[in-house]
């Protein structure tokens, strides 16, 4: 993970280098790469925060990071998924919707706003009703 982690950390510290070389030479009229740079720099410095906070919760190299590493130490059980589950459709069908809006006309934000809504409530509450409760 400390590998992943100096991998994440250089890659945020280019793209922000870059992105400003790029906004000053464009004189930061040209509103597509900098903003874009810079949220790959943010997105990159996230997953640093994100992977360090992870390794020092565990206690030190997890058994991939490690040469002697076997399989086996990372057995068990990782979560609860419910692969009969067919609100993450639903989910992704309103946010299509929504990026369609944003293409085509803003009316369709109050189409796409409930089928998202209704998605994203079935999938939280999935688990607390019927036949999978808890």
């Amino acid at each position: 993970m400390s590998t992943a982690i100096k991998t994440f950390l250089l890659l945020g510290v280019f793209c922000t280098v870059v992105g400003f070389i790029y906004g000053f030479v464009t004189d930061f009229k040209e509103l597509a790469g900098f903003p874009a740079l810079l949220a790959v720099a943010a997105m990159s410095f996230m997953l640093v925060i994100y992977l360090w906070l992870v390794q020092r919760s565990t206690g030190g190299p997890l058994p991939e990071d490690r040469e002697d590493g076997e399989i086996v130490e990372m057995s068990g059980e990782y979560g609860a998924f419910s692969p009969w589950s067919w609100w993450p459709l639903l989910l992704g069908l309103g946010c299509a919707m929504f990026i369609t809006a944003l293409a085509i006309g803003w009316w369709i934000i109050g189409l796409a706003a409930p089928v998202a809504v209704l998605g994203l409530l079935g999938l939280i509450f999935e688990h607390s009703r019927g036949e999978h409760a808890h």
